[in-house]
């Protein structure tokens, strides 16, 4: 998601660096400052924060299953329990953190890590805004496409309507356009984005 994000803030005039593991600086798109490191060990990347004014984090393991748990806490944990003292540190005034949607019948320990995230946000100093999605539709994504009549009969009925809408499928191109509404559209505060806000973001 990163790779695409850079170029659509790159064409709204933003100036970007980009954390990227060594060796793989060829994989970013062009335009950005490059910063070599680890996202799991701030040490390698925490002086090269500065200056800048919103952190975007979207650190993750690919591909969300329930039986990567141990997964999700030591890469997805360990990787937002470094950046945020490491943005505070740096005079970060915007954290923008790809969280999931909650509460969800599946998923547990990726809901628990992502609700931890949120949680060490909350107690730091930062302005936060928290993107909610369920599911991202986009390439190697497309077979939820499915489960919309089910979306949509959910929608219909009393009973499950709200769950139906915090738990809807967005698509790369609302997700991004919400991630871009957030860089650009600070919170004094913290602010969370749901599923159906997310579908409403336009770039």
């Amino acid at each position: 998601m990163g790779r695409e994000l850079i170029p659509r803030l790159l064409a709204r005039g933003h100036r970007l660096k980009a954390l990227v593991r060594p060796g793989s600086e060829r994989k970013l798109p062009s335009g950005c400052e490059i910063v070599a490191g680890d996202a799991l060990n701030a040490a390698t990347y925490r002086e090269n924060i500065a200056p800048a004014d919103t952190f975007v984090h979207l650190v993750g393991v690919p591909h969300p299953a329930p039986w990567k748990g141990n997964q999700f806490r030591a890469v997805d944990l360990v990787s937002i329990r470094e950046a945020v003292p490491a943005a505070v540190s740096a005079g970060i005034r915007h954290f923008v953190y790809l969280s999931v949607a909650q509460p969800a019948p599946i998923m547990q320990d990726y809901i628990e890590v992502r609700a931890e995230g949120e949680r060490l946000l909350r107690e730091s100093s930062l302005n936060a805004t928290f993107l909610r999605p369920w599911y991202v539709l986009g390439p190697g994504h497309y077979w939820p496409y499915l489960l919309l009549p089910g979306y949509w009969l959910g929608v219909l009925l009393p009973p499950t309507r709200s769950a139906a809408r915090r738990l809807g499928l967005v698509t790369l191109h609302q997700m991004l356009a919400a991630l871009v509404s957030a860089v650009e559209n600070p919170p004094a505060g913290i602010r969370v984005v749901d599923v159906p806000a997310i579908c409403q973001a336009v770039l």
